[in-house]
């Protein structure tokens, strides 16, 4: 019981509002022309709070970069400051898309074209075509299937020495008949 009664009661932990809000407000209180770096922005938010969570710097960074993307926040030489409200918004990444002319409101818009060759027009005159076997020759299209192996036609070669053929042209076969030169 004497290890009860000198133990401290839990500090309670440091209510911090959401890190936008606490970004905001401490760019507003350094007010610096040029903008405020992190660490700056790091140290006024740990003297107004006091204890910060072990991960501070990794969530400062993250919503520094949140903020920055989506233009909250806009960063000028490693100094974060609010944008001014007076620049022209700032273009996305890749081409801008071709500006959409006004039509009169009686104009009819047909949809867009589809992707790909257009087909051949068809005659309206024409019979409808169908698909009979005997307009073709009887053989299906394509490069025929490989035939199965039978036992009885085998090659000559094959068939003397017993081995299969291998790929390829045959080497040049040297004849055993030696003629003694000068004779």
């Amino acid at each position: 019981m004497a290890a009860e009664e000198f133990s401290h009661p839990p500090l309670a932990p440091t209510i911090l509002p959401p890190y936008p809000e606490v970004i905001l407000a401490a760019i507003e209180a350094l007010d610096d022309k040029n903008g405020s770096n992190k660490s700056a922005i790091s140290k006024h938010i740990e003297d107004t709070y006091g204890e910060l969570p072990p991960a501070h710097m990794t969530l400062l960074s993250h919503h520094l970069n949140k903020m920055k993307q989506s233009g909250q926040l806009v960063m000028v030489k490693n100094n974060y400051m609010k944008p001014d409200p007076n620049a022209p918004p700032r273009r996305g990444r890749g081409r801008p898309p071709k500006p959409k002319a006004d039509l009169p409101p009686d104009a009819v818009v047909s949809p867009p074209r589809a992707r790909g060759r257009p087909p051949k027009p068809r005659d309206p005159s024409a019979p409808p075509q169908t698909k009979s076997p005997s307009a073709s020759s009887g053989r299906p299209r394509g490069r025929p299937p490989k035939k199965a192996k039978t036992g009885g036609g085998a090659p000559p070669a094959t068939a003397a020495s017993g081995t299969p053929r291998g790929r390829g042209r045959p080497p040049k076969v040297k004849t055993g008949v030696a003629t003694p030169v000068g004779c």
